[in-house]
C-alpha cells in the first residue's frame, strides 16, 4: 500500500514538471530529457503495473487468507457455541432436576404438615362436638327431667286444691327470703267478724308501741281462667281471647272482692290489702287490662302484685322498718350519751387528781434522782477507795505466802 502511494506521488511529479516543460521553448537539452523523461514515465507505469498486480495477488492472497482464517473461526465458533450449548443445556438439565427434588421435598414437607394440622384440627374438632354432644344429651336430660317437672306441675296446678298450696308456698318463701320471722305472721285472724284467717300478714308499726298493724297478704290463682286465656291463645282467634281475658278479670275482680270483705278490719289492720298472684305470666296477662290496677285500688282497696313487684314492695318495707328501728333506738342513744357525759365530768375530775398525785410523785423521783443520788456517789467512791488500797496490799501478801510454802 506505500509503495502504490509513493508511485503515484512520482507520477504526479512527473506530471507537474512534464506540463511545465511543454510550456517552454523545445530545445536539444529539453528533447533529451523528455525523451528520459518519457522512458521515466514509462518505467514508472510499468512499475504501477507490477505493483498493481503485486497488490491484486496480494489483495487475493489476503483475501483468501481472510476467508480460511473465517472459515476457521466459523467452524470454531460453531464447536464453541454447539459445546456452550451443551453445557447450558447440562446444567439447565442439572438444575431442573435439582429444582424438582427440593419441590418434592418441599411438597412432602407440605402435605406432612398440611396432615398433622388437619389431624390436630380434625381431633380438636372431633372432641369439641364429642363435648357438645355430651352437653346436648346432658341439656336434653335436663329438658325430660324438667319436661317431666313441668307435668308434674301441671298436674299439681290442675288440681283445685294444690293450687291454692302453690301459691301459698310461693308466698311464704318470698317472705322468708326478705323479711325475718317476728316481721310477719302465719294465719292471722284480722277481721273480727270473720271466723277464718288471712295466709300471711306483715306486722306494721302500730299508733303504740305495744299495739301492731297487720298488711294481709293473700295469694290468688285462677287456674280456669287462665288455662282458657291461654288455649284461646292457641287457637288464635281473637274474640276467643278477649272473652277468655275478661273471664280472667272477671275472676280477679271477685277475688279482690273476697279478699276487701274478710280480711280488712280497720284500725286492726291497713286500710288496704295485697292480692298476690304466683305466676308472673298470670300477673302480665291482668296487667294488659287497661285500668285494672286503679280500679281494685278504688273499689276494694287492694294492691295487685306479682312474684316480682311483691318483691320489691317487701324490700321498701324493711328498708321502713330499718327507718323505723332507727328512730326508736335514737331516744336511748341520747339517754346513753347524757349518762356518758356526767360520766365524763366525773372522770374529768378524778383524772385531776391523779395529774396533781402523779406531778408530787415525779417531785419526789426528781428530788431522790438528785439527792440521794450523789450521796449514793459519794459513798461508793469511798468504797472505790477502799477496794483500790486494797489491791494494792493483796499482792504483799501473796509474795509471803509463797516464800513461807518455799521455807
Amino acid at each position: 500500500m506505500t509503495n502504490i502511494l509513493i508511485t503515484i506521488l512520482l507520477l504526479l511529479i512527473l506530471f507537474i514538471i512534464y506540463n511545465q516543460l511543454r510550456s517552454k521553448p523545445v530545445n536539444s537539452e529539453d528533447t533529451i530529457f523528455k525523451t528520459s523523461l518519457d522512458e521515466k514515465i514509462k518505467l514508472i507505469h510499468d512499475q504501477l503495473g507490477r505493483n498493481r498486480e503485486e497488490t491484486n495477488k496480494n489483495s487475493l492472497e489476503n483475501r483468501q487468507e481472510l476467508i480460511k482464517t473465517l472459515n476457521q473461526f466459523e467452524d470454531k465458533f460453531g464447536k464453541n457455541i454447539k459445546e456452550i450449548r451443551e453445557t447450558v443445556n447440562n446444567q439447565l438439565r442439572d438444575i431442573r432436576e435439582d429444582n424438582t427434588k427440593q419441590l418434592e421435598k418441599m411438597r412432602a414437607t407440605v402435605d406432612e404438615k398440611l396432615q398433622e394440622t388437619l389431624e390436630k384440627k380434625l381431633g380438636e374438632s372431633f372432641d369439641l362436638v364429642s363435648k357438645r354432644l355430651e352437653e346436648v344429651h346432658k341439656g336434653l336430660g335436663e329438658m325430660q327431667t324438667i319436661a317431666t317437672g313441668v307435668g308434674d306441675l301441671k298436674k299439681v296446678l290442675s288440681n283445685v286444691k294444690t293450687k291454692g298450696v302453690f301459691g301459698e308456698y310461693q308466698l311464704g318463701n318470698i317472705l322468708e327470703q326478705i323479711l325475718t320471722p317476728d316481721q310477719y305472721g302465719k294465719n292471722i285472724a284480722t277481721n273480727p267478724d270473720y271466723n277464718g284467717s288471712v295466709e300471711f300478714a306483715v306486722k306494721m308499726p302500730g299508733k303504740t308501741n305495744d299495739t301492731v298493724l297487720w298488711l294481709p297478704i293473700d295469694s290468688k290463682f285462677p287456674t280456669e281462667s287462665y288455662e282458657l286465656l291461654i288455649d284461646a291463645y292457641d287457637q288464635g282467634d281473637k274474640s276467643i281471647v278477649e272473652s277468655a281475658r275478661k273471664q280472667l278479670i272477671r275472676s280477679i275482680d271477685t277475688f279482690a272482692k273476697d279478699i276487701s270483705t274478710k280480711y280488712i278490719s280497720v284500725p286492726e289492720t291497713t286500710d288496704f290489702a295485697i292480692m298476690f298472684l304466683p305466676v308472673e305470666g298470670l300477673f302480665a296477662e291482668v296487667l294488659r287490662e287497661p285500668g285494672i290496677m286503679e280500679s281494685l285500688r278504688k273499689k276494694y282497696k287492694i294492691a295487685l302484685t306479682g312474684p316480682t313487684t311483691l318483691s320489691a314492695l317487701l324490700n321498701s318495707l324493711q328498708m321502713g322498718f330499718r327507718t323505723l328501728l332507727v328512730q326508736e333506738r335514737s331516744s336511748e342513744v341520747w339517754n346513753i350519751l347524757s349518762s356518758v357525759k356526767s360520766e365524763f365530768s366525773t372522770f374529768g375530775s378524778h383524772l385531776s387528781k391523779v395529774q396533781s398525785q402523779l406531778k408530787t410523785a415525779s417531785n419526789s423521783l426528781e428530788n431522790l434522782q438528785g439527792t440521794r443520788t450523789r450521796a449514793m456517789e459519794r459513798k461508793l467512791r469511798d468504797v472505790e477507795i477502799i477496794d483500790n488500797k486494797t489491791n494494792v496490799e493483796l499482792p504483799n501478801i501473796d509474795n509471803e505466802n509463797k516464800s513461807s510454802d518455799e521455807t
